[in-house]
């Protein structure tokens, strides 16, 4: 009897934990890059929502491999968001005229098959996500300039994550942060902005504005910037007063956080394209003191890189008949993004013209500092003042010899006020003493205003990061909402922009050389090594009952 108490004990032990893992299922994620599992900034994001999240699919039909891996991993990542938050998945078969309406475009695949012939394919990536009454849109292909078909897709699954915790992040907001781009100091005008405040618009309220207006005699408050996430000092041509760069000091001292786009040098484009020359002198903004206790210096000098844009040149010696050639321009380099950054990781190159290069200072401050942009192995420093001339198309080759020149930085960590020792500036409203060190925050520095700037063209506005000359469009518009995405998020969510996927590609040559050899060993092997333990238990049952 004690027997059978015994093992009806395990059933009853086995039948309750078979109850425990209905009610909460265990998961273990034993993948070495742990493929399968969110974040800790994903599972509070998803606790925190109190109505389903609705989610359609639109990757669905005839797809090919890579793309059902997309779409497989797009499922995998829905079903462990459903584990901490009510996601209700859909698959959708979308009609191109339902995609049109909502303004998606499709992405059309060229494939060759087996027999020889092209086939084309459409396909939706996209997902639609509706909270409560509101709803976005997904992308889930990242199409970075450069990568192959396969890379690209990889650095899609990487970024899936990210992508479905981004959109669910802006409708689960009650209030749309602000964030503001600074004038008063000849900055670009709105036509040549425009595209950074379209960018920024998907995710904040961008507002423009001085500190301190001309003329005007009154105090200033020094709390004038605390409604903002981010402050955005866009490509500034003078010098800021020394109550503006208190209230910017004191805005960081308090937590805010600061995009510079800030020039080295003074030059004229207007100058450039008439005279077919320019000089070049140190660019005083009176900022260089403020960074310099930040950890960061923007050094009067400009950069150039073998890898660079072309410009069109005239190398018709009659001006009647004009022949324009793409001759390359060194102080328009192409930057390399920086893969240990969630600001860069997955991007392509940068577009710029004229920047400057940046020097990290205060070693042991305790700031973190990464490199985001960087030239080539080919580079050259030009030092103002000097000039800069159309006509210097064939540089000496050799005198490029810097490698890998940093031009944007991020900063973050607990930084030090420039006016620790200093009194409050007259023109400075403020009841509280100057804050000398601050709470950890986060600034970005960028050693040139021209990547964040945009074109026009017969008063058309061009993207970011587009040349017109080339047709190629580069990664400035990712790379500027990325920095104030990593600026103003506190939960941590940019960080999943860091995720890694190992890539395990397969050898499309070998698989078909060995396609037989696959098959028969998948389907022989099998059957042999049921055979083979067949035999050996009625081999050892004959042993065990004959003796």
């Amino acid at each position: 009897m004690r027997k059978y108490s015994y093992y009806i004990f395990l059933c009853g032990l086995w039948l309750l934990l078979i109850g425990v893992l209905e009610l909460r299922p265990v998961r273990w994620d034993m993948t070495d890059d742990k493929h399968y599992s969110l974040s800790e900034a994903s599972k509070n994001l998803l606790r925190r929502t109190d109505a389903p999240i609705e989610v359609t699919l639109l990757l669905n039909g005839d797809l090919n491999a890579g793309f059902r891996r997309l779409q497989r991993a797009a499922n995998e990542t829905l079903e462990e968001m459903d584990v901490y938050g009510d996601v209700r998945c859909t698959m959708y078969d979308v009609q191109s005229h339902a995609a049109d309406s909502l303004g998606l475009n499709p992405i059309i695949i060229h494939e060759r098959e087996q027999n020889g012939k092209t086939a084309q394919t459409t396909v939706y990536p996209y997902a639609l996500m509706q909270y409560k009454n509101r709803r976005a849109v997904v992308t889930l292909l990242k199409n970075t300039r450069g990568l192959s078909g396969e890379e690209n897709l990889n650095a899609s699954i990487e970024q899936l994550e990210f992508a479905f915790m981004e959109a669910l992040h802006m409708l689960t907001q009650n209030e749309t942060p602000r964030v503001v781009i600074l004038e008063g100091h000849g900055e670009p005008d709105e036509a040549h902005t425009y595209d950074l405040m379209s960018v920024l618009s998907k995710y904040f309220q961008v507002d423009r504005g001085a500190i301190m207006a001309n003329g005007d005699s009154t105090k200033v408050n020094v709390h004038i910037l605390d409604g903002y996430k981010a402050v955005i000092i866009m490509d500034p041509q003078t010098a800021f007063s020394d109550e503006e760069r208190f209230i910017i000091d004191q805005y960081i001292m308090r937590g805010g956080t600061v995009l510079w786009a800030l020039n080295g040098v003074q030059f004229s484009n207007q100058v450039l394209q008439q005279e077919g020359f320019t000089p070049i002198i140190p660019l005083e903004l009176g900022l260089t003191e403020l960074l310099f206790r930040y950890g960061i210096r923007v050094n009067p000098a400009l950069v150039q890189d073998i890898q660079c844009l072309p410009i069109p040149v005239n190398v018709s010696s009659d001006p009647q008949q004009p022949n324009l050639q793409p001759m390359p321009w060194t102080y328009a380099p192409l930057l390399l993004t920086s893969e240990g950054s969630p600001i860069t990781r997955g991007l392509g190159q940068v577009m710029s013209t004229f920047v400057s290069p940046l020097d990290a200072v205060g070693g042991e401050d305790g700031i973190e500092k990464r490199i985001l942009l960087a030239t080539s192995t080919a580079s050259r420093i030009t030092a103002s003042p000097g000039e800069v001339d159309l006509n210097d198309l064939n540089p000496d080759m050799t005198a490029f010899v810097y490698q890998y020149v940093p031009v944007a930085v991020s900063l973050e960590g607990v930084f030090a006020s420039a006016y620790a020792h200093r009194m409050v500036p007259e023109g400075i409203e403020t009841d509280e003493p100057i804050r000398k060190t601050g709470v950890r925050t986060r600034q970005v520095v960028i050693a040139g205003g021209s990547m964040l700037l945009n074109e026009t063209q017969r008063n058309q506005v061009l993207p970011m990061g587009y040349d017109r000359y080339s047709g190629m469009q580069f990664s400035n518009r990712d790379f500027a909402a990325n920095a104030v995405l990593w600026l103003t998020d506190s939960e941590g969510l940019i960080r999943l922009r860091e995720k890694s996927v190992a890539l395990r590609l397969l050898n499309d040559r070998r698989a078909h050389q060995e396609r037989l050899k696959v098959q028969l060993v998948s389907t022989i092997c099998p059957v042999a090594v049921l055979l083979i333990i067949g035999c050996l238990v009625w081999i050892i049952r004959k042993w065990k009952y004959e003796k």
